[in-house]
């Protein structure tokens, strides 16, 4: 019997995202009990309206933008506003598009530590998830930026399971639970 292929539309603002999305879509095809195909066409694009214009839409399209706060620095909030605020203006060209967060919390390394640890403790620095990720995939990256080559996260990538992925949701859930709890609005 051949699968209903089912299309969904990200933009991301780095290459780890694309590269997890490539993955991810890989590991589910590749799933036997799959109950359809997935395309997951994502594109490294930070402006939502120039991601929004490249879509050819035919019906209703939802696009996911995926993206990490990065700091507490003024010029990190601002830029995650106006990346907010260009969501909603791509709502508004004139197709039928909604565009929806993918946040992924401080940083999108967090997401990945999920896949096979906790962490709920806060981190100030983005850096401060390297001990984290080098723990979690027994590595030994020196630097974000040693882990983010395309060799470094393609060897995490290859330590990863579809299971691992519902691990890292179920983790992320029990996340947003304890911060409700503990009294944090849900932004």
């Amino acid at each position: 019997m051949r699968k209903e292929t089912r299309k969904y539309f990200f933009s991301v603002e780095g290459k780890t995202e694309k590269w997890y999305l490539e993955w991810l879509q890989r590991m589910i095809n590749d799933e036997p009990s799959a109950f359809y195909l997935v395309k997951l066409d994502c594109r490294v694009q930070r402006d939502p309206i120039k991601r929004a214009k490249s879509i050819p839409i035919i019906g209703k399209v939802q696009i996911t933008h995926v993206f990490d706060y990065e700091s507490e620095e003024p010029s990190h909030g601002q830029q995650f506003r106006a990346t907010l605020d260009r969501m909603k203006d791509a709502q508004d060209t004139g197709k039928s598009i909604k565009y929806i967060l993918g946040y992924s919390n401080f940083a999108f390394e967090l997401w990945i530590v999920l896949h096979k640890a906790d962490c709920r403790g806060a981190l100030v620095y983005r850096r401060h998830y390297l001990g984290h990720l080098n723990r979690a995939y027994d590595e030994g990256f020196e630097s974000l930026d040693e882990y983010k080559q395309k060799v470094g996260f393609r060897r995490v990538l290859a330590k990863l399971t579809l299971e691992d992925v519902r691990q890292a949701i179920r983790r992320a859930e029990a996340i947003t639970q304890k911060n409700q709890a503990d009294g944090c609005v849900l932004q």
